[in-house]
């Protein structure tokens, strides 16, 4: 409830003026991110002419690090900022302030030929933790389970680790599970191994792979915007302290009616419902 809340408020409305000097904006982290928040970027260095950006894309968890330490002005994130993460932003006298900039499904996903159609929270828990390890088990068909996930440093690692396993951490991950460090790499290993089971934010989910359905609920716009799907979940800007100049600038534009058409053309979901 606090990030929701936090989120909210962070959800500024406020006019777009384009700063009166140029430069680079940095930006690092989600890879979740990287699509509209790279196409945002392209459109907004278009129409400010002399402002340029670099975008990564290394993980959330490695992103919170850029700010940290200054090489990055803003941290994409598919998840919250944790609290360890807060104290080593501090420690610097850097004060991460986050900006929601989407909303998103996280879907669990399969190889196409793969029968399943849904599965409960509580099933995901069990093919994740390594307790059910036939597809058998699950209605499908009389084959091992290949479960996939992300790495450590990744948000979608920890969203799911949270929604799925537990809050606490006390139920991890399966180690025989395959560790893959982006999620378009996510995409290739699931739609290359018809017994694979991976997780990834609805924007990557293509024709490659099949998405099931989280006790009985398919993740759509309507879903998340409502809270109905069960793992849905906001993304994130961050900046060191409330922004200034240009990067005050990208993120007004990024919350705009603009900058949120970009999110809905690249499979992601804009904060609020808006039209074509």
């Amino acid at each position: 409830m606090r990030k929701i809340i936090f989120a909210a408020v962070i959800i500024a409305v406020f006019s777009f003026s384009v700063s009166a000097f140029a430069g680079q904006i940095v930006m690092d982290g989600s890879t979740t991110v990287l699509p509209f928040g790279q196409a945002a970027a392209e459109q907004f260095a278009k129409q400010n002419t002399g402002v340029k950006f670099s975008v990564s894309g290394t993980g959330t968890g490695n992103g919170f690090k850029s700010l940290a330490v200054g090489s990055a002005q803003i941290a994409n994130a598919s998840r919250f900022i944790k609290d360890s993460e807060i104290k080593s932003c501090m420690d610097k006298k850097v004060y991460p302030v986050p900006f929601a900039v989407a909303l998103d499904c996280l879907v669990p996903v399969v190889n196409p030929s793969n029968k399943v159609k849904s599965l409960t929270r509580e099933q995901l828990k069990d093919i994740y933790s390594g307790k059910t390890t036939n597809w058998k088990q699950v209605g499908g068909s009389d084959t091992p389970i290949v479960v996939v996930g992300r790495d450590t440093s990744s948000g979608t690692y920890g969203t799911w680790q949270e929604m799925i396993m537990d809050k606490g951490g006390k139920t991890r991950v399966t180690p025989k599970a395959q560790v893959t460090s982006s999620s378009g790499a996510m995409m290739t290993s699931v739609s290359q191994n018809k017994n694979a089971i991976g997780y990834e934010g609805m924007g990557y989910v293509s024709k490659s792979v099949k998405a099931l359905a989280v006790d009985g609920i398919s993740g759509s716009a309507s879903a998340a915007r409502s809270g109905k799907y069960p793992l849905a979940r906001y993304l994130y800007m961050f900046t060191n302290g409330w922004p200034e100049g240009e990067v005050l600038d990208f993120i007004t534009f990024m919350q705009s009616n603009a900058g949120q058409k970009i999110v809905n053309s690249t499979g992601f979901v804009s904060l609020q419902q808006i039209g074509k």
